[in-house]
């Protein structure tokens, strides 16, 4: 149905939006507390696994109308990624940012931060533009309600199959993560530690790869959310549980996001930890969790692509040793590569030999000018017949005049001082 801008209400299409605001501000309550208070906590993990870009009002909300969701796009992302959303689907309704500019009247300050006050003592007021942070209700669509062409995908979740993929993992998460990671035997039977004086991870030698990777994480999140650097930009006090809890659901959201086995995982404590909570602050942990997350993710997917094209050169050059993939022109069959000569071999240069420099004068210079310019000139005789030829000694003659003239002493111009003032 055509939009029909003559019978455009915008009063009823305010009020309309403001509706829609409030139904979604109360599903995102409701959500919230769902998620810890019931088993649906390890559903609100899965989603962040998949889509850990988006903030956590967004991932509640489309986790509550579309729980299977794995790639969420806007109707025109998707167009611009060659699918289209397919007819009939219905949009997964979330929030986007919607900021707006006004004016606002406040106290003038000074350099130091301290209001400016006038002869009466009262503070000197001024007018300011700030932007206020809103947003507003959008469609997005998961990739389940669409057609097109194929998702470009980067292949990370298939690495921990192998014991090559596992090494390329292993070696990204030693890049990504700040500390030294040391493998050892932990004579308390953890799989693991972050230790918060030395700042370094701990991880029991001998585990298999999945455990492996797994206790990595759990201790990475450790070190990202409570080293002493966290903690002291964090005025929130977090008990033990807490941490544990922030740990376990960082390593388990990026487990999931590289099919990596989470079955082993139990979050049957979380009930319990946030019990008695805000609604305020329970969706600030799991933001934290999100974020945390999501930071891990991106930099293991950057580092990850960065090896591989490492690893595929070197097998390149494994294969070609100092061939090139070009063809050899001068071969009689075509070879599909041209080979690279040796180096020049400076060891073979005649030093003995003697080099003669030889310089210009300045006649012999304008002389060979004067001649280019001739060449030039005959290139060219049918649009200039008309230019005059100067001889040599005529260029010389003015050559000199010029160097006379420039020797007289310069006089200064009497300035008009009463015009300069």
């Amino acid at each position: 149905m055509a939009f029909d801008k003559n019978n455009f209400d915008p009063k009823a299409a305010a009020e309309a939006r403001k509706k829609e605001m409030d139904e979604i501000t109360v599903k995102l309550e409701k959500g919230v507390k769902d998620i810890f208070t019931t088993e649906s906590y390890k559903d609100y993990l899965n989603l962040c696994a998949k889509l850990p870009r988006y903030s956590v009002n967004n991932q509640i909300l489309i986790m509550m109308q579309k729980p299977e969701a794995t790639m969420c796009q806007s109707f025109s992302g998707w167009k611009e990624m060659n699918r289209h959303v397919l007819k009939g689907e219905k949009g997964i309704r979330i929030l986007a940012p919607a900021p707006y500019k006004m004016e606002r009247e406040q106290d003038k300050l000074d350099g130091s931060g301290k209001p400016i006050l006038d002869k009466d003592g009262e503070p000197v007021k001024e007018k300011v533009e700030v932007t206020i942070n809103a947003f507003k209700p959008v469609s997005t669509f998961d990739v389940s309600q669409t057609d097109g062409d194929p998702i470009p995908t980067i292949g990370v979740a298939e690495l921990t199959g192998t014991v090559d993929g596992y090494k390329t993992l292993l070696d990204a998460l030693k890049d990504v993560i700040p500390v030294p990671i040391t493998f050892e035997n932990i004579e308390s039977g953890a799989k693991g530690y972050f230790h918060v004086e030395d700042n370094r991870i701990a991880v029991q030698e001998g585990m298999s790869e999945a455990q492996t990777v797994k206790t990595i994480l759990h201790e990475a999140a450790h070190q990202a959310l409570h080293s002493k650097e966290a903690q002291d930009a964090s005025s929130e006090q977090k008990s033990k549980n807490q941490k544990e809890t922030e740990a376990e659901s960082v390593a388990y959201i990026v487990c999931q996001h590289y099919g990596i086995d989470t079955s082993d995982y139990s979050f049957g404590y979380v009930a319990g930890w946030s019990e008695g909570k805000e609604l305020p602050e329970l969706k600030a942990s799991l933001d934290t969790i999100r974020k945390t997350a999501s930071d891990l993710i991106v930099k293991i997917d950057e580092k990850v692509q960065a090896i591989a094209q490492v690893q595929d050169m070197d097998k390149f050059m494994e294969a070609h040793g100092d061939e090139l993939p070009f063809d050899d022109p001068e071969a009689d069959q075509p070879t599909g590569f041209i080979k690279i000569t040796p180096p020049v071999d400076f060891g073979t240069i005649q030093r003995d030999r003697k080099i003669t420099v030889t310089a210009e004068t300045k006649v012999q210079s304008i002389e060979k000018a004067d001649k280019t310019k001739e060449k030039t000139s005959e290139t060219k005789a049918d649009k200039k017949q008309k230019a005059k030829k100067i001889s040599v000694k005529e260029k010389l003659s003015a050559e000199k005049a010029k160097v006379s003239k420039n020797k007289k002493p310069k006089t200064e111009p009497k300035k008009d001082l009463q015009a300069a003032m």
